[in-house]
């Protein structure tokens, strides 16, 4: 394909993910020239290399500090030449005394959004969000006070403020905390960016008392921002829920957090304060419970000294024992557990219940019914009256409506719902129309919700007598029809929020109905006891906090609704130290053991381990290419890990994971990218990384991440197609015959050694004749390693040899890389694949289950963190049209016949990291390396 040919793709890349000068050019990437030396004197050169870079990277950061120090000295000497009464208005005061900073019992976020303080002195703490630079002698200071942003003016003023105190504040570190004296004023034009726009602060002291040495990962600031799609015009927020995760502490400072959990906190009031005007009694139930509340499928199990217990899945037992216990009203605010492994953005495993249960006074369920009507729409109204300055703050970063709701709550039966739902012609996935006895689905809820928003206009509804195939065992059944219950859903924006109803009382059905629910009856003695000793007929529901929240600001996931989420995947195994899973074949090169004697002085009893075995422990395919002179080997002395990169035009193109223990990842990756930036001033492109490393990079700090590449895995017990056997048996049939180097056999034998390197010749030459592109990340070099690497060769009936296989050891669960598989010029039909397979079986008898052919590319694109669905769209169709033009996926054809399958790796920038240059880097990558 001719460069002309990738003009457009390119273009198209440079639009979506970056924004440098295409002018930029860009060297042809080549990844390749495998010097040809043996194991031992290579070592010997990267141990002189790396001496070499770390007397040079000790320089560059001598150099640093002593740049730090000294602009740490001319700040000093600045301050000094300030005249004493300017240079006691600022600076760093870390006691005590300075963190009594405010004169006022109101808040400056509150002094500042009136605009009748004009002209009051104010004196207050508070961090430093942003500094905005405007001149040498004018700096905005952007200050955050839990939920609102103020804009302070730091102007040079004769006498008062001077330029050295603008210098100063200009290199405040964000998230600091400062103390402020000065004096609130109007602003003379409106103010941008701050939530508090009435007034601004004129800045007369300030003395930072908490500071904050690094920048967090990703900053409150970038954290809140939003962008705005030039098409849809639609506004996104640009970290992800993934990002908000992993930083929670950088998510729960932004205002649009504080804002929510705000909300979330006046729904407990209002809760709280509704139901003891109906006169409900506040409790707190157990939650280890001796059996599941409501079935055995989603609980949890814990150890009770010796004895099994359950997190309670909800208080539901425990409330009905309380009415048992004549309290007559009862609610409760607390946690529940759910062991469902489902990773949706709707699903928690722990969340806050909204839980109540009241005796029927009348007998009649709809009692409950309307009392819990009534706390919605109280709910509702003291949401939006009390918090209309928050829920604007949500707004601008997840954008909807206010809830729609009526005075009189339109109440449907399950079955009217379902003739609504049907006569709209909707259908399921199979075609079918919805039952009146089965659950609705999230898709016909969804559905159903629209069609009550056209028809009565509004958000909020209520369906009443839902199937009992769809309720718990203690819902009680609808005397006139058994298969309907007493019980109902409440929902808004087409999504139930609350399930209630009434309970069975009477102590036999309800024996009946556990052991109908495969429950055992004798677990809930306790339960049950409360019912034979007479109870009163109730009723009452659950309401999910979090899903409540979620729903009623359109937050996109329920984990924005969570302080600390937990899911499925949280709570992730931290194995100790001392923890071995699999053995180590070079225990020596343990960089865990070597980290434990750095950090106990003890280094001299250990050198660097070398990068090769390290690739054995540790090692995937994408990490042999650093045994490449191309690459630069960077060392992080004080575990011994390794990261391999190849600089090409202001890029440090970083390939593969980090070789270290996993559990080293996140420390090694962060000095690395310190490395990078500090010392050698290089735009980082991390490729080919698994998924534990794309979770730093993305879920930590914030990069965009995207896959179209895959380790093209065979695990050994697998069986290869027909099409192989068909190959094996033509090239039997040939007289080809299949030769292997013995492991133990020594060094590979210098004829042989000239036989295939004179074949590798011809192949090359036969290669560049078809203007055929190179198919490797490295050059051609086997005999490179050679203590990890097995040798199979494939000779004709001539004595010729047809075709080559090297093999290189990964680590143990990697198995090893087939790393040249090459079909000489002439060979008989099905030689390489009976070679390969034949070099699958031999790994297999020596007990390797994985083998993998290296990283191959995929014919479609998959966009994984922080990137808006537009611009995730518009990349996988302009990735899919150049795979398609250069034919990427190939190889994979190829692989496939053996069972091969893909493991996906990622491609990984920091935002605003990647521009046209480092797009066409990219596009070179695939096109010559893939």
């Amino acid at each position: 394909m001719s460069p002309g040919g990738l003009k457009k793709p390119i273009l198209a890349l440079n639009r979506i993910i970056g924004h440098s000068s295409a002018k930029n050019h860009i060297t042809k990437p080549h990844i390749g020239n495998i010097a040809a030396l043996d194991g031992d004197t290579r070592h010997d050169k990267q141990v002189r290399k790396a001496q070499e870079r770390r007397v040079k990277e000790d320089e560059r950061e001598n150099e640093r500090q002593h740049l730090l120090q000294r602009r740490k000295d001319e700040e000093d000497r600045a301050h000094e030449t300030d005249p004493p009464e300017i240079a006691a208005r600022y600076g760093t005061r870390v006691d005590d005394e300075m963190l009594d900073g405010r004169s006022d019992d109101e808040p400056i976020r509150t002094l500042a959004a009136d605009p009748a303080n004009d002209g009051r002195a104010v004196c207050f703490i508070a961090r430093v969000h942003r500094v905005r630079p405007m001149s040498a002698r004018l700096a905005f200071v952007v200050f955050r006070d839990c939920n609102e942003l103020v804009q302070g003016v730091l102007a040079y003023r004769e006498g008062q403020v001077s330029e050295n105190f603008v210098r100063w504040a200009e290199r405040i570190t964000s998230e600091g905390f400062v103390r402020v004296e000065g004096m609130l004023q109007k602003p003379p034009e409106e103010i941008r960016g701050c939530s508090v726009n009435a007034l601004e602060v004129r800045i007369d002291k300030m003395y930072l008392v908490v500071p904050v040495k690094e920048h967090l990962p990703v900053d409150v600031f970038t954290m809140d921002r939003v962008e705005e799609d030039p098409e849809s015009h639609q506004r996104e927020a640009m970290a992800s829920t993934r990002v908000r995760v992993h930083n929670r502490l950088a998510y729960l400072r932004t205002p649009t957090a504080q804002s929510i959990f705000r909300i979330k906190a006046a729904i407990c009031s209002i809760f709280r304060s509704v139901l003891e005007g109906h006169g409900f009694v506040e409790i707190h139930t157990a939650k280890l419970m001796p059996s599941a509340t409501e079935s055995g499928a989603e609980v949890f199990q814990v150890d009770y000294f010796g004895r099994t217990a359950f997190l309670a899945q909800s208080p539901q037992l425990n409330k009905q024992l309380a009415i048992s216990a004549d309290f007559g009203r009862v609610f409760e605010i607390g946690p529940v557990f759910r062991a469902e492994n489902s990773n949706t953005h709707r699903h928690l495993t722990e969340y806050t219940g909204l839980d109540l249960e009241m005796a029927l006074t009348h007998g009649e369920y709809h009692e409950a019914l309307h009392v819990i009507d009534d706390l919605m729409k109280n709910i509702f109204r003291g949401v939006y009256t009390r918090c209309r300055r928050e829920i604007d703050v949500v707004k601008t970063r997840f954008p909807h409506e206010d809830l729609v709701w009526l005075d009189k709550t339109p109440i449907l039966t399950f079955r009217e719902a379902i003739r609504l739902l049907n006569e709209s012609g909707w259908a399921d996935e199979q075609g079918r129309p919805a039952s009146e006895t089965q659950d609705l689905s999230t898709r016909a809820e969804i559905r159903l919700g629209e069609i009550i928003k056209e028809k009565y206009k509004t958000d909020y509804y209520i369906i009443d007598k839902f199937p009992a195939s769809a309720r718990p065992f203690y819902t009680h059944l609808d005397p006139d029809d058994p298969r309907f219950t007493n019980s109902f859903d409440i929902f808004i924006r087409g999504q139930e929020i609350t399930t209630g109803g009434q309970r069975i009382h009477w102590p036999e059905e309800l024996r009946k109905r556990m052991v109908q629910a495969g429950m055992e009856p004798s677990g809930l003695d306790e339960y049950l006891q409360g019912f034979e000793y007479g109870v009163l007929p109730h009723a009452g529901c659950g309401i999910g906090l979090e899903r409540l929240l979620y729903l009623l600001l359109n937050l996109g996931d329920i984990r924005n609704a969570s302080l600390f989420p937990r899911d499925p995947k949280s709570l992730q195994e931290h194995k100790s130290d001392d923890t071995e899973d699999i053995r180590l074949p070079h225990p020596e090169a343990d960089t865990i053991r070597y980290a434990y004697a750095f950090e106990h002085g003890d280094q001299g009893s250990f050198t660097l381990p070398p990068v090769e075995k390290l690739i054995a422990n540790y090692g995937d395919a994408t990490n042999t290419s650093w045994l490449d002179d191309r690459y630069h080997v960077w060392r992080h002395e004080p575990t011994g890990a390794a990261i391999g990169y190849a600089e090409e035009n202001g890029y440090a193109l970083v390939m593969g994971n980090p070789l270290c223990d996993p559990r080293q990842y996140q420390p090694v990756i962060r000095a690395f990218l310190k490395h990078m930036r500090q010392q050698r001033d290089l735009r980082p492109l991390w490729l080919l990384v698994g998924p534990e490393v794309e979770q730093i990079l993305g879920g930590k700090l914030g990069w965009r991440t995207l896959s179209c590449v895959a380790e093209e895995r065979v695990p050994l017990n697998s069986t290869a197609n027909g099409k192989v056997a068909k190959k094996e048996r033509q090239a039997e049939d040939a007289g080809v015959t299949i030769h292997e180097h013995p492991i133990d056999g020594g060094p590979v034998p210098t004829d042989l050694r000239e036989r295939c390197d004179r074949r590798i010749e011809e192949w090359k030459a036969n290669r560049r004749r078809s203007r055929q592109k190179q198919v490797h990340i490295t050059d051609i070099r086997p005999w490179i390693d050679m203590e990890h690497r097995r040798y199979l060769w494939a000779e004709t009936k001539d004595g010729e040899v047809a075709a080559m296989c090297v093999l290189h050891r990964l680590s143990p669960a990697n198995g090893y890389q087939i790393k040249f598989a090459l079909d000489f010029p002439g060979s008989p039909t099905g030689t390489v694949e009976a070679l390969i397979s034949a070099a699958m079986q031999s790994l297999a008898k020596t007990g390797v289950k994985n083998v993998t052919f290296g990283a191959g590319a995929l014919p479609e694109m998959v966009t994984g963190d922080n990137m808006d669905r537009v611009r995730a769209r518009i990349l996988s169709n302009t990735y899919q049209a150049i795979a398609q033009q250069l034919k990427l996926a190939q190889k994979s054809d190829f692989r496939e016949k053996f069972g091969a399958w893909r493991d996906r790796v990622y491609i990984c920038y920091p935002f605003m990291g990647l521009g046209v240059s480092g797009a066409r880097t990219l596009i070179k990558f695939f096109e010559d390396e893939m």
